[in-house]
């Protein structure tokens, strides 16, 4: 790890009379770094979809090259956000999310400059890579400041990050294009959104702080004296072994570690209905159920915007009734799923169509939010970033790639109901492994209540 990213210790301790005052201010800091951090990361991400009608009216660039290009940002970014994440585990979480929005920053910039296919897919590429070192830091920085008691929410909080920063992508090229007109599409698309996401770093390096012990405070489960998870004591009072690398920590906490595997597939089958739904909405509705582009859009939009309500509250749910148990929650939502899958294919009814999509928008986020928030609680705080790796290779790497093409594949096969069979079996699946992972979770607190007895 080069010296930049080496997590830095406060010399100076804080008094005993300022500790709880302090670790209050440092932990609202650290969630807002992060949540804007993480939304930064989706303006420089999701502005490239915005472009592509540019890049064929104007680089004359066929659809299927446009395809290619995109599809080099997912495979590039499933692929980094399991590396870059695991590294994050050995580095400071501020320095590296702002190092990576930096570099995606500047990836952008030449983005605005380029004008050959090769040009745009190396650089979307490193866009990808760069883009998985966002989500790794933004969970250890939970993790460090945050009680599992408190995690649903807080982490509803920084998850609505991607959705906030996701729609606000379009006003800021807007805004861009209002300043530099139509001539100077490459500059509005691409350098406009990077200027700001190198505004939001400087935000990161301010405002996010390392573990409580390097501010220079006593461990999270000390400041939190009342805190009654014995899981979540035993883990903050982990040492990160410092002679383990980053190898070491993911094969010893991560790889063996069958919990980990199974919040992984809870995401993959998730990640596998929600593309299969989004990826293929737009041409279901406008071809099979015969929406017009207008009524596309209003469905579209309903899917993605009805997530943020859900998350909040299933956040506080889980945290207030569930006493911190994450997947039956997740279960439920998925039951719900299946039934509205059904009636969003079968229904005949512009409403009744569009309302089904907007319930699989609101619910198919719920367990996506609940395996990463659960994700935390599985290994040790030093090992949080590679778990993250693992969980986030295999949803886009497997589940995003099965909703995608193996949904395709079915259509051209035996038509969309082959499609709808295959989300079908994917929900059931999802909550089998939310029944294994809530297993997973209970045995792991037997097993901590047991060690704690005296």
């Amino acid at each position: 790890m080069i010296s930049f990213l080496k997590p830095r210790v406060s010399a100076a301790k804080v008094p005993p009379e300022q500790v709880q005052k302090t670790y209050k201010r440092f932990r609202i800091q650290s969630l807002m770094g992060v949540f804007f951090g993480y939304m930064a990361y989706y303006i420089v991400r999701n502005n490239f979809a915005l472009s592509t009608p540019h890049l064929q009216n104007d680089l004359h660039l066929s659809a299927t090259e446009v395809g290619l290009l995109s599809s080099c940002m997912l495979i590039a970014y499933g692929i980094s956000k399991g590396l870059m994440s695991s590294l994050a585990d050995k580095a400071d979480p501020k320095r590296y999310m702002a190092l990576g929005l930096l570099m995606c920053a500047l990836v952008n910039i030449m983005l605005g400059f380029s004008t050959a296919f090769w040009m745009f897919a190396a650089l979307v590429i490193l866009n990808g890579i760069f883009q998985g070192m966002g989500v790794g830091p933004s969970f250890i920085t939970i993790a460090n400041w945050f009680p599992r008691r408190q995690r649903g929410v807080v982490g509803a909080i920084w998850n609505i990050s991607h959705n906030v920063g996701g729609g606000i992508v379009a006003p800021v090229v807007g805004v861009g294009f209002a300043m530099l007109g139509q001539e100077h599409w490459q500059a509005a698309s691409y350098q406009v959104p990077a200027a700001v996401a190198i505004v939001f770093a400087l935000i990161v390096l301010a405002l996010t702080k390392g573990s409580p012990v390097n501010e220079g405070l006593p461990p999270l489960n000390e400041i939190v004296p009342d805190e009654s998870e014995p899981a979540a004591s035993a883990s903050s009072a982990s040492k990160p072994p410092e002679d383990m690398s980053v190898w070491q920590i993911f094969k010893n906490y991560v790889l063996f570690n069958k919990n980990a595997w199974f919040v992984s597939f809870v995401d993959v089958f998730v990640y596998m209905v929600r593309f299969g739904i989004i990826s293929w909405l737009p041409i279901y509705l406008l071809n099979v159920k015969h929406f017009t582009k207008a009524e596309m859009s209003v469905a579209f939009l309903f899917f993605e915007w009805a997530a943020i309500p859900s998350t909040l509250l299933v956040g506080y749910i889980s945290d207030r009734f569930f006493k911190g148990y994450r997947m039956p929650p997740a279960i439920i939502a998925m039951i719900m799923i299946f039934f509205c899958i059904i009636g969003y294919w079968q229904s005949g009814s512009l409403l009744v169509t569009t309302i089904f999509a907007a319930i699989i928008g609101c619910l198919i986020y719920i367990p996506q939010f609940l395996a990463s928030v659960q994700t935390l609680e599985v290994v040790p705080p030093f090992a949080v970033g590679s778990a993250v790796g693992l969980r986030g290779f295999m949803s886009y790497i497997l589940g995003a790639s099965l909703g995608t093409t193996l949904f395709g594949f079915m259509v051209d096969r035996v038509g969309w109901n082959g499609g709808f069979y295959v989300l079908l079996t994917a929900v059931i699946l999802c909550i089998v492994f939310c029944i294994l992972t809530h297993m997973g979770a209970k045995e792991m607190e037997r097993a901590k209540q047991e060690a704690v007895k005296p």
